[in-house]
């Protein structure tokens, strides 16, 4: 290799996500490589000069999972690198596995390198099944990767030499914990990625040992300085980013950090960016919950892993969380009415059987989130939940995502009933499309599980679907379930469900579910006039008072027919409807 060019691979779940790893291998590379006066010098944001030497280089190329293997193929046959090493992760490793068996074929002289969590755990025995991989870099790869740098442009270290890394003779050691404030911003021009999510993280680690977490490996909590923190969030704010997600594993672990970093967006917010974080809700501080109360809304959203609410669950996979305080943090958040809340429950744990999970779903949805998360046990290589896994018989697939097929307590056909659940609360409660009408068929039913259960139910006797691309045939499809629940309340359950559709987007062709309206176009578009609402609004009848907050009101009928108005150029911030105006039908 006279001049080596290195192409590191991020292949994600999907277009919009970005790959952090790449960029911070990249920019880390970028800083520290050694000066080569024949090179061209770049002057790195914090004044160090670096030059790569005369004829290398080193990019970044990113696919998705979704892409034909034979177009990754093709790309990278063209761009010719002399070492490829690709970012693994459980969403991309059969991609990865189908990339490795033809890539030498087609570039016989190139290195192959891996490294990320998917292969971290169990390297030895990936490189001896995968004989064409030059070698897996494991953990932390900015110091390792700077390595293999100087080793393919300057003959030196040799591999051998290098720490962190499983070759074919062995792994050749621990490389110790990289000083995170010495990792540059992995986005030299964040604004150019447009609408895509860019990941960033303030500390790595976390300080709890969940079982079915590899963070659980490493219990040690590192922190970007906050000025640090606070110069790379403003090239953010600055490029007017839309949505950054931090990748911190438990972000307000350190109530402190947490504080400073929330009270510098809501100080220094411009309107547009969005950023989320996980967080443990009941460690949430009265300081930090009096900063979230006045923020814009939308400025943050959460991610709070609940996972169940049964204590022996919890205990079996070292979950340790204070369900009340739990409770009262989000519904103190709720209050606020501008934080987006999402709540994530995993069936399949110790201790959880199909009655249990239910129990443990109606408890997270009486917390009225605005996304309700059903997920499934994932058997992560190397976390503390597979070495148990026999005990508790786990049984999951051999395959990626290493996901839960049945265990001791949930049956494999439970968990097709529960999968089949997830759908319907994905389709028709996470959507925020239906929030008016769901609370109103939940009055025929004992609990929010068991409506959601008949809804599958019922969608799997009548070969119904929710995976299309009309809206409407979506509508339809609860309209019709709802009859058989609610027989004799067509009229208000069309109301209902016309006016969930009307509050998000003003629909270009009436729905046929929608009641026929008494009033005429020319006196709705007069109400229109009279209130001086724009052209983009929309009125429609109602006979029943549909916008009310208690569903019991939602079912008494009118005295008189009402209109409301729905106008689209106003919209509530947090939940994107529109602003309704109610006025009596002329």
């Amino acid at each position: 290799m006279t001049h080596p060019h290195i192409l590191l691979i991020g292949i994600n779940a999907k277009y919009i996500h970005s790959n952090p790893a790449v960029y911070s291998l990249k920019a880390y590379a970028d800083a520290y490589y050694p000066t080569h006066p024949e090179g061209d010098a770049f002057v790195h944001p914090e004044g160090d000069a670096f030059a790569y030497p005369k004829g290398c280089s080193l990019s970044i190329a990113e696919y998705t999972v979704n892409q034909p293997v034979e177009a990754i193929l093709a790309d990278l046959y063209r761009r010719r690198p002399d070492v490829l090493a690709i970012s693994c992760y459980i969403w991309n490793w059969t991609v990865v596995r189908t990339l490795l068996a033809e890539l030498p074929k087609l570039l016989p002289g190139t290195a192959l390198w891996l490294g990320g969590p998917e292969v971290s755990f169990r390297a030895q025995t990936i490189i001896d099944a995968h004989p064409q991989l030059t070698g897996i870099m494991v953990g932390e790869g900015e110091e390792t990767f700077l390595a293999l740098l100087r080793h393919y442009w300057d003959a030196s270290p040799a591999l051998s030499e290098i720490a962190g890394i499983v070759l074919k003779e062995g792994f050749t050691g621990e490389r110790a914990l990289t000083d995170l404030n010495r990792i540059p911003f992995p986005y030299p021009a964040p604004g150019s990625f447009g609408s895509r999510i860019l990941y960033y993280e303030s500390q790595r680690g976390c300080p709890f040992a969940c079982a079915y977490c590899l963070s659980a490996v490493d219990k040690s909590v590192r922190l970007r300085s906050l000025e640090t923190v606070y110069q790379e969030l403003r090239a953010f704010l600055d490029s007017r980013v839309l949505q950054v997600k931090f990748i911190d594993r438990t972000f307000n672990c350190n109530a402190a950090h947490a504080l400073a970093i929330w009270r510098f967006l809501k100080e220094n917010d411009n309107n547009v960016t969005n950023f989320h974080f996980e967080i443990a809700a009941d460690l949430l501080t009265e300081e930090q919950l009096g900063v979230m109360k006045d923020m814009r809304p939308g400025l943050i959203q959460l991610e709070i892993g609940v996972q169940s609410t049964n204590e022996a669950a919890l205990r079996a996979v070292n979950r340790r969380t204070d369900l009340s305080r739990l409770r009262e943090a989000v519904a103190r958040i709720n209050g606020f009415g501008n934080i987006h809340q999402h709540l994530d429950l995993i069936a399949g744990l110790p201790f959880e059987d199909y009655d249990s999970f239910a129990r443990s779903f109606d408890d997270v949805y009486s917390m009225s989130p605005n996304q309700l998360q059903l997920g499934f046990l994932k058997v992560l290589k190397g976390s503390p939940i597979e070495a148990r896994a026999d005990e508790y018989g786990i049984v999951c697939t051999e395959g990626p995502p290493y996901e839960v097929l049945y265990t001791r307590w949930l049956g494999y056909d439970e968990l097709l009933l529960l999968k089949d659940i997830e759908e319907m609360v994905s389709v028709y409660y996470n959507s925020s499309q239906f929030v008016y009408t769901l609370p109103v068929l939940l009055t025929a039913y004992a609990s929010p599980f068991r409506m959601f259960e008949a809804l599958a139910d019922y969608c799997r006797q009548n070969g119904c679907t929710t995976r299309t691309p009309s809206r409407s045939s979506r509508y339809q499809l609860l309209l019709d379930f709802a009859c058989t629940v609610l027989p004799g309340r067509q009229r208000l359950l069309s109301e209902l469900l016309t006016f969930d559709l009307y509050l998000r987007e003003n629909s270009k062709s009436r729905p046929a579910f929608a009641p026929e309206n008494v009033i005429g176009r020319r006196q709705l578009r007069q109400l229109l006039e009279q209130e001086g609402l724009p052209g983009t609004a929309h009125a429609e009848q109602f006979s029943y008072p549909v916008w009310e907050t208690d569903a019991a009101l939602r079912c008494i009928p009118l005295d008189a027919p009402a209109c409301v108005l729905f106008d689209y150029e106003n919209r509530n911030a947090l939940t994107h409807n529109a602003q309704i105006t109610i006025v009596s039908a002329p």
